[in-house]
Order: structure tokens, then sequence, then C-alpha cells
């Protein structure tokens, strides 16, 4: 692991904790370098508690992985590319459309790469369900995704605040498994959106795309979690549980490990690719959804919700 590139991560908060640390320490290709964050901290590894003063003290570092909130997170980015490092972006990938149009033209500039990640999209069965559906005619589609808020985001109030996204944060999941694996793209119609009465992000929504496409997401859910995508084609039935990790054909299953969260591993060997080939991968199909969702949806008020 000699030739390991020096990466700094930003934020170390739950999802940092629970899943970047453990891919880049079994990474052959990052090394975890130094972090930035106001509170969290990962044994061994230098800590900074300002963006600028990592990214003048540490010019080794090669490349920047933003896991913080998404409101803040163009600052961060935008530093960090303006200092000609490569910038990793967690879903998703900012606050709105325009920043991260903002910070793909000046990766552009720079030189730099630009990776927007959707860690959904690497669960086991996503390429497998993408190959089967080719070619084929999809009749109908219904995705259920439920989650319980308490049990994923515990405490952590950004979530319901302008920019949080809500019951989005989750569901966006969800998306970027549909937009990576439909043979054509739907557009939104429509979506019912309940927000709590205290709150300013949705805990629930349901949507309905072309192509009669329709989707369930709801954050109140405990017990079992619910991570469905099925799909009626002119084939026979198809469907992806588990958050994309286990494929069943005719209802049977097919391919994949019913397990969960194994996803970013992947997201940094990717990473590690495109920095290599010199290239930005910047999609945002999967926000696209979620932002003709809130410009679309009808607004329901639900009981108040507390942590």
């Amino acid at each position: 692991m000699a030739d390991r590139q020096n990466l700094a991560l930003v934020g170390i908060g739950k999802i940092a904790v629970d899943q970047h640390v453990p891919a880049l320490a079994a990474s052959p290709d990052w090394q975890l370098a130094a972090t930035v964050s106001r509170a969290g901290t990962v044994d061994g590894v230098e800590v900074f508690t300002s963006m600028e003063t990592m990214l003048e003290a540490r010019p080794d570092i090669t490349t920047v992985s933003l896991a913080i909130p998404p409101v803040p997170r163009f600052a961060y980015a935008q530093a960090a590319l303006r200092a000609g490092r490569h910038v990793m972006l967690e879903k998703p990938p900012g606050a709105t459309l325009a920043e991260v149009h903002a910070l793909r033209a000046l990766a552009a500039e720079q030189g730099v790469t630009l990776y927007t990640t959707w860690h959904s999209r690497m669960a086991h069965a996503v390429a497998p369900a993408k190959a089967w559906l080719a070619g084929k005619t999809i009749t109908r589609a219904h995705i259920t995704w439920r989650e319980d808020v308490r049990k994923w985001h515990p405490g952590q109030d950004w979530v319901f605040e302008p920019g949080g996204m809500g019951v989005f944060d989750p569901g966006i999941n969800a998306l970027s498994i549909l937009t990576e694996i439909l043979p054509a793209p739907v557009h939104l119609q429509s979506a019912e959106l309940e927000f709590p009465a205290n709150r300013q992000t949705p805990i629930a929504a349901r949507l309905h795309f072309s192509g009669n496409v329709t989707a369930d997401f709801d954050w109140r859910q405990t017990g079992p979690q619910t991570w469905d995508m099925e799909f009626d084609t002119t084939a026979g039935p198809m469907a992806l549980r588990m958050g994309g990790n286990v494929l069943e054909i005719g209802g049977q299953p097919s391919q994949g490990e019913n397990t969960i969260m194994d996803e970013y591993p992947a997201l940094y060997a990717r990473m590690a690719e495109l920095v290599a080939a010199g290239r930005s991968e910047v999609d945002l199909a999967p926000m696209v959804h979620v932002a003709d969702a809130l410009t679309l949806g009808k607004r329901i008020v639900t009981d108040a919700f507390h942590f």
C-alpha cells in the first residue's frame, strides 16, 4: 500500500465513522492523512478544525472527501477545488443544483476531478438489474423505501431544516438506482409531500412519474426497514430488495447478497479510477427528481415530529 494517495476526510459524523473511515482503512488506493472536524476524530489521524488551515498545512493531500451536510458543503468543496485538490462529494452532492453546476465548472477550470457519489448504485445487484432490464419494456414500477429516521439520523435536526431534504435524504438513494437501471428516463408528473407541523422538510412522499412509475418514501417506519423496487415488464417481473443488494427475477432470488451498506469501498475505488484518468463524474439525475418533487409536490401537514 506504499503508493496510496493522501486524502482528507471532512466531517467525522455517523456516516463517516460507519462507512468512510472503514472503507479508507481497507483501500489500496487511499491513505486517510487528515480530517477536518469540529467534534469527531479518528485515532492516529491528524485533525484540523479549519478547511483553509488543512489545505495550507498539507499540500501533500491530493484529494478531499466531503461527508458534511449539504448546506455548508459548497464552500468546502469550492475551497478544495481552488486549492487544486480533487473532490469527492457524499450524496446528495449539494444543497442546490446550481451549486453543483458551479463546482463542475470550477473543477474543469482547475483541471481536477469532481465525483458526485451515489453509494446505492454500488449495491450488489444494481448492475445485474440494469443488464436484465436493458431492451425490455417496463409496464409498471413501484418503489417502497421506508426507514426509521431515529435509527439512521439520531438527533440530527439538520435533516429537517431547509436544504436537509427530509425523507429525500434516503429517498434519493432509491432514485439514484432508478436513474441508473431504467432503459429510458422518466420524469416526475405529481407528488404528495407530508411535512410535520414543526419541520421544514417532508417526512414522507408519494411520487408519480411518467411510464407508470411510482414511489412511496417514509421516514417513520420502525422495526424492519424496507428498501424495495418492483418492476413489471413484458418479459415478466423483476425486483430489487435490500436497497439494491438482492435481485429477484420471476419472484425468485437470482443474484446479490442479503446485506446492506457495503458500497463505500467501491466508491473510493471509482474515485481512484477517475483521478488516474483525469476525469470528473457529475450525475445530477437523482437530484433533479427531488427538485421536481419539491416544486410540484402538494404539501400535506402531518403530526409534529420530535427525536
